[in-house]
């Protein structure tokens, strides 16, 4: 599994509840500027609109030697997911307050799949403490490996 892309932002912000693999609907040119690891997922979401997933403000690249059948570096683009897997995301972002955020982009053998999270936003505080744990996790690894 080859990671292309992360979304390190999205773990700062939010709590990740649950996660699920899915597929992307690219085009042509857009494959090729993945492969040469030219894509952000910062400040992109995912959308439910009848009954279908989109991810919305992901940003491929376009490819340098793409010329015409380059398209919109930021076009929603369909997710590839079975319906339970999408009836099920519908009802869990229902309740107030969550969300579905992309994690990660990588190569699964040769097709390109999109790790995408349930997510509840975190508060102010929430992101203190989580920089107090990173911190103090950071310390004790540190006074451990002085230690041998």
């Amino acid at each position: 599994m080859k990671i292309i892309a992360q979304n390190k932002k999205a773990r700062h912000d939010y709590f990740i509840l649950n996660t699920i693999e899915a597929g992307i609907e690219l085009k042509g040119t857009e494959i090729k500027s993945i492969r040469n690891g030219q894509c952000n997922l910062k400040d992109s979401f995912v959308r439910i609109k009848n009954g279908e997933a989109f991810i919305e403000n992901m940003h491929i690249s376009p490819y340098k030697e793409g010329n015409i059948f380059n398209v919109d570096p930021r076009r929603t683009r369909k997710l590839l997911l079975h319906k339970k897997e999408i009836k099920k995301l519908e009802k869990e972002i229902m309740q107030e307050g969550l969300t579905i955020v992309p994690l990660q982009l990588y190569f699964n053998t040769s097709k390109a799949k999109l790790e995408i999270a349930v997510a509840k936003g975190k508060k102010n505080y929430d992101k203190r403490q989580s920089l107090k744990e990173k911190d103090m996790k950071r310390d004790i690894d540190k006074a451990l490996k002085n230690a041998y």
